[in-house]
């Protein structure tokens, strides 16, 4: 495989996801076999895998709901048979977020943002670390939000739950090191994909929210899957085989 990676794969969860599919397939292109994770989107894992494997990488897919911890115990497990060593894992499993105030959240909508998101990145990380102790290291990247840095109104139920997983992170990252195990977090500002279409298509983010998010941003546009993508595969790398604990914003400068 390429010299930037270990042998084995990179675990993308969210992988059939806008934003996922873009990192997913960054990481074939760097020379690491990825093993695509989804919940409900098979055609669009198979597309990305197939992608994956015409920039000359080995890919799988493996149908996951985070929420179970037998689940997520089984795909990790047939994910290290494919491909022999897991040497990665992005977190990029997350509902559909939309913008609703702090005192309006129902139980259901915050039980569920928080199940999926940290308790699953939770469940994942505790199901991998002995992995990863056992093959002599491996690492953690968080696919956060770009609101961890700067609160953007209404968007609490995104940016709650991924700042439980940036206290994760830290805790990996400090316990343990001594394993050669790293974890970092890339902060995922407003990107050209997924989510944003969506929620666009429903009338979510309207003309005034787009007009007063391009404020925010000091580069005026949106970004693009692979402007994540390249941040994890630079975490995951050997080229960042000195940094852990970190965040970087990929954002555009967004609330600067």
């Amino acid at each position: 495989m390429g010299k930037d990676f270990p042998d084995g794969a990179c675990m993308v969860f969210g992988g059939s996801g806008g934003i996922g599919q873009g990192v997913a397939l960054e990481f074939g292109k760097a020379g690491s076999d990825v093993a695509v994770c989804y919940r409900s989107k098979q055609d669009v894992a198979e597309r990305t895998a197939d992608a994956i494997r015409a920039a000359g990488a080995k890919a799988s897919i493996h149908q996951v709901d985070v929420r179970d911890r037998a689940s997520l115990d089984a795909c990790i497990a047939a994910a290290a048979a494919e491909h022999g060593r897991i040497h990665s894992m992005v977190w990029g499993a997350g509902p559909l977020v939309g913008q609703t105030p702090l005192a309006e959240w129902t139980e259901e909508a915050f039980r569920n943002a928080m199940e999926t998101e940290a308790f699953g990145f939770y469940s994942a990380a505790r199901a991998l670390i002995p992995h990863m102790r056992a093959n002599g290291g491996g690492s953690f990247v968080h696919l956060g939000s770009a609101g961890h840095d700067w609160y953007p109104k209404l968007d609490g139920l995104s940016v709650v739950p991924k700042a439980a997983n940036e206290a994760l992170i830290k805790g990996i990252a400090k316990e343990e090191g001594e394993h050669n195990i790293r974890a970092n977090s890339v902060l995922v500002g407003v990107i050209d994909a997924g989510m944003f279409h969506e929620l666009s298509e429903q009338g979510v983010f309207g003309d005034e929210w787009i007009a007063e998010t391009h404020k925010l941003l000091c580069l005026r546009r949106w970004g693009q899957p692979e402007d994540i993508g390249a941040a994890a595969v630079f975490f995951a790398s050997n080229r960042a085989n000195y940094v852990t604990g970190q965040t970087i914003s990929v954002s555009g400068g967004f609330g600067v």
